[in-house]
């Protein structure tokens, strides 16, 4: 599980390589679950959980910049 600080922490195109490892966990989990095969259910939540933290980090960069502007 990420912590929100140490996601404030990194730059947007940081922020844009996890979400997108992220979202390839995401799918693979899924999958898992489909066949079968996942061992760890918990991981799911975690996940999902953490695309909410770095998107809604994102989100808040953005508009700190649009308002900086």
């Amino acid at each position: 599980m990420t912590k929100a600080s140490d996601i404030r922490t990194k730059t947007a195109d940081e922020l844009a390589d996890e979400l997108l490892a992220l979202k390839k966990e995401q799918f693979n989990l899924r999958f898992q679950r489909a066949t079968g095969q996942l061992e760890n259910t918990a991981r799911v939540r975690q996940v999902r959980r953490d695309i909410a933290r770095i998107k809604t980090v994102a989100a808040q960069k953005a508009a700190s910049a649009a308002k900086a502007k």
